[in-house]
This record gives C-alpha cells, structure tokens and sequence, in this order.
C-alpha cells in the first residue's frame, strides 16, 4: 500500500526506492508465494519537481549493490483508495478463481458420481433416498444454500471451496443416475455380473467410462458457476477474506467510484469474471460438440 498514490489513473508512473531481493526460485516462488520486497518507499512520480537525474547523482549507491535501487513502475490500471496496483491484483485474484473452480469441480465431481452411480446402480431404497436429496438441494436457492454453509463453517479461505462444492454436485448426480440407468441393462454389464465381477469393479471399471462424456461438459459448466458463486460472495463479504485479493471483493470496494471518475476501479474486476465465465462456457459448448457421437 502507498498511500501518497491513490486513486490515480491508468498509465501513471511513479518511481520507488526499493530494498534488493534476489530472483526468484523454483516453481512455489515464481508463481505461487512470489518475491517479496521487503521495503518500497515512495520517492517522486512523473509530475514531481525532483528532476530524476539529479536525484540519481545525489544518491551513488543505489546500484542494488548497496541494498537499495531505484524502481520505475508504471500502473496500467491505475491505483485504489489505498495506492495499490489494480493490474498485480487482478492477476493475483485470478488464483482464487482458479482455485475455487477446480476444488469446487473436484468435490462436486466425487460426491455426484458416488451418489449418481449408487442410485442408477441399485434403484430400489437407494435410488429413493438419493433422490430425495437431490429434490431437497434443488429446491433450495444456490446463493442461499452457499451461504448457509459459509456461516456453518465460518469465512475463509478453504471454507468458500468447500461450500461451493458441497452445492454444485446435484446436477452432477442426476445426469450420472440417468446414464446408469440405461447402462446397467447393457450386454457387457450382464456378462460381468456372469462372470462374478464385484459391484465396485463394474461400476468403476464397465459403467463410469461410458458416462465420461457428460462428466467432462458438466464440470467444464460448473466450473464457471463455481466462479461466479464465488464473486458474488466476496460481493457481499461472505467470500475470501482480506488480504486475498478476489474479483468479487474488488468490486465490493470500487462499486461507488463509477460515478466519481474512476469506473475502472469496478469495470477491471467485473470485466475479468466476464471473460473468464464466458471462456470456461466456450470449453464447455466445445467438449460437448466434440464428445456427441452423433455429430
């Protein structure tokens, strides 16, 4: 955070005395914890009186040899209330999004496909009492359900993924049902049973790889719910807690600078959850166009 550069817009440039670090190494540094400097003070900007050259002449043993260098950084999404860089927290809220999608999608994946196989599977009570679950999540509004969880397991990093997943894997479970149903009555599972074949074996190993088709464009579709259920958590402050940086939290903060000069502040974070729900949508349309063996 500096202070002495907030709100300022897109393109400005400002130059810092920064502590020297070293590169960066391995993958969990380069992409995951990052870099940190340990001190960035902020000197002058483009529009100050300190001419740049003097400052330098004054100043010999910024070379990075002496611990401390100077550092010209431009914001290409200008800066927040706070002075920070718009642009480095779009990309770092990426990551939640990301993260929040796949867990979300890995839960939900599990639980659908145990439930779907073991009710198309069995029929009988089974099928009954699954069933009725399923009717009973459906029926309850997605964001309520979310948030309902969030407050039972508390705001957080870990708990949002779970919360999330534990509501996307109804839809899963039906189209898994539906699949079993018409797959359990084939040849190949009959000869199976014939041959003594475990239930398990049959359903992992001759049932489940016929219903990966459907598998794959749901979760391709739940993955982008999944970040904009997200999003609209951290909208109202149920989501990722500071200091994350999420979309949906940054929406939350900016929102009321739309009418005061700075809409970029909340056009930059909404325009990215649109473009990476609507690319996640794209994959989905697509696999499902490519694993349809009727075209």
């Amino acid at each position: 955070m500096h202070v002495e550069i907030d709100l300022k817009k897109p393109g400005y440039n400002a130059y810092f005395k920064s502590s020297y670090t070293k590169p960066a190494k391995g993958f969990k540094e380069l992409f995951v914890t990052g870099t940190k400097v340990k001190d960035r003070q902020f000197l002058f900007d483009d529009n100050g009186d300190t001419v740049l050259s003097n400052w330098i002449q004054a100043k010999p043993d910024l070379t990075g040899k002496g611990g401390y260098y100077l550092e010209s950084k431009t914001y290409w999404l200008g800066t927040d209330i706070f002075g920070r860089d718009v642009l480095s927290r779009i990309l770092l809220g990426t990551r939640i999004s990301l993260s929040v999608g796949l867990i979300s999608v890995l839960i939900s994946l599990v639980l659908g496909v145990f439930l779907g196989l073991a009710a198309g599977y069995y029929r009988g009570w089974v099928d009954k009492v699954v069933m009725w679950l399923i009717n009973v999540i459906w029926s309850l509004p997605t964001l309520l359900l979310v948030i309902a969880i969030t407050f039972a397991l508390g705001k957080g990093f870990w708990q949002i993924f779970v919360a999330v997943g534990l509501t996307m894997w109804v839809e899963l479970a039906r189209i898994v049902r539906g699949q079993v149903f018409s797959l359990r009555e084939m040849e190949y599972v009959q000869a199976a049973r014939m041959l003594g074949f475990s239930d398990l074996r049959i359903m992992l190993k001759h049932i489940l790889p016929n219903c990966v088709g459907p598998i794959v464009v749901i979760c391709a579709a739940n993955f982008a719910s999944a970040i904009l259920l997200e999003a609209g958590l951290s909208f109202l402050g149920l989501g990722v807690q500071p200091p994350y940086p999420s979309w949906g939290q940054m929406l939350n903060e900016n929102y009321t600078y739309i009418a005061f000069g700075a809409a970029h502040l909340a056009l930059a974070p909404g325009i990215a959850i649109m473009l990476l729900v609507m690319s996640f949508n794209f994959v989905g349309n697509g696999l499902r166009d490519a694993l349809d063996v009727k075209l």
